[in-house]
């Protein structure tokens, strides 16, 4: 441990804020509620606008990876607010242990804590890596049981909003039953009666009941996909609200869950046993772990399609099989191999639009993003993607505008279709 390392200790659990970063709202409104259950007080960060990039910057250097200087700009902006007793509050950012740059954001937020003046904050892993550990702070099985569930809720509900938002005729209906749905199921979860997997299953089912009884119009609108570097591909301030900004130009947006990152996570492992021979007892873990889950995967994928006439999740188990002949399984920083495949994946299911998020200064997640793009057009030709840059200097009306070229390129091609069958 670091000299300068503050620990969180199990005296602090009893009164002090836990502050999380924002990302995906439906997510982690599950893990702040089901740590809340368990006797920690965490609260959302829910704050944005550019003082929240320009005090990143001010404590991080501007060549930094994007989605640090927005979380850590958050967090101190937060502190900064007057809103939390400095003394009484900690901080939760997540590490997955791999080579990418965010496995050094605790350390960089410990520095800029330190340059703030904030250095008796204690800033707490949240990671399954074995990287750090605090005595007041534990990601037992109980909890890592419900937050599994609760990233497979929030997938299923996030599926079915983004299906249903271009077409309600009751605007906003989608959204209110999403967030319906949210706090039900983290009452339900954080419940003293047990929840057994059958109720889960039922839970599928009324969930994609509610949503098919939504009225809406008979129309078809341009699909768009969502792929890139995980914070700016899901997070509003990462993004420019970028769905909103889709939905507003009239697009249907398609977003791959967080469910495919976990099990890319889980299934590096094995791929790593695989190539390097290393780590052979974890791979056990790894091996039951993804196979759990993507069980949980498949029964939500029969609760969709056996229920209503919504398009399912892909199926990770042939995802993982995409980049065959263009890239490796062992690309693995930037969101790797998974980038790349979710954008074969997205083509494959008719969704030929995509918008590829990247944060500026990240290499490997422009290697297997915009590097990608020709190889996959190559193989998929109707495949219209864009690469948008996020970073503190970008313009958000020049990020617009591409997709709006991106979007009226589709429309033409759209058009052509229709006349040509019109012909026949």
């Amino acid at each position: 441990m670091n000299n300068d390392q503050v620990l969180f200790t199990k005296e602090m659990k009893k009164d002090y804020t836990i502050l999380i970063p924002t990302m995906l709202p439906m997510h982690l409104k599950f893990v702040e509620t089901i740590y809340n259950y368990y006797g920690y007080n965490t609260e959302l960060l829910t704050t944005s606008g550019k003082e929240i990039a320009d005090t990143g910057i001010k404590y991080v250097h501007n060549d930094t990876c994007y989605p640090a200087i927005l979380v850590i700009g958050q967090f101190i902006h937060a502190l900064q607010s007057g809103k939390y007793d400095v003394n009484k509050t900690a901080l939760l950012l997540t590490q997955t242990g791999g080579g990418c740059r965010a496995s050094n954001y605790i350390s960089l937020l410990r520095k800029a804590l330190k340059k703030a003046g904030l250095s008796q904050v204690p800033v707490i892993s949240f990671n399954l890596s074995g990287l750090e550990k605090q005595p007041g702070f534990k990601i037992s099985l109980p909890i890592l049981w419900r937050l599994a569930y609760g990233v497979v809720y929030a997938d299923l509900l996030m599926l079915l909003k983004n299906q249903c938002s271009p077409y309600e005729l009751i605007k906003g209906e989608a959204e209110q039953k999403a967030n319906m749905w949210t706090e039900k199921l983290c009452r339900e979860m954080t419940s003293k009666k047990f929840i057994s997997y059958k109720k889960v299953k039922q839970n599928y089912k009324a969930i994609v009941k509610d949503f098919a009884s939504i009225k809406m119009l008979k129309s078809d609108k341009i699909k768009v996909g969502v792929v890139g570097e995980i914070f700016v591909k899901y997070s509003p301030l990462g993004n420019n609200n970028l769905e909103d900004f889709l939905l507003s130009e009239g697009a249907e947006i398609v977003v791959p869950g967080l469910i495919d990152f976990c099990l890319y996570c889980v299934y590096n492992g094995l791929v790593d046993t695989e190539f390097y021979r290393v780590k052979k007892f974890n791979a056990l873990i790894n091996k039951f772990a993804y196979r759990f889950i993507t069980k949980k995967v498949n029964d939500i994928r029969n609760a969709i399609t056996e229920n209503s006439d919504f398009m399912p999740m892909g199926d990770f188990e042939h995802t993982r099989t995409l980049t065959k002949g263009i890239l490796s399984l062992g690309v693995k920083m930037g969101e790797g191999w998974l980038l790349t495949a979710e954008m074969i994946e997205l083509a494959d299911m008719g969704v030929n639009n995509i918008v590829c998020t990247q944060p500026f200064g990240c290499l490997p997640n422009h290697i297997a993003g915009k590097g990608m793009m020709k190889p996959i057009k190559e193989n998929r030709p109707d495949v219209n993607i864009v690469a948008i840059d996020y970073d503190p200097g970008a313009s958000k009306i020049n990020q617009e505008n591409r997709i709006k070229l991106m979007l009226s390129n589709a429309k033409f091609a759209k058009e052509n279709t229709t006349n040509q069958k019109v012909k026949k």
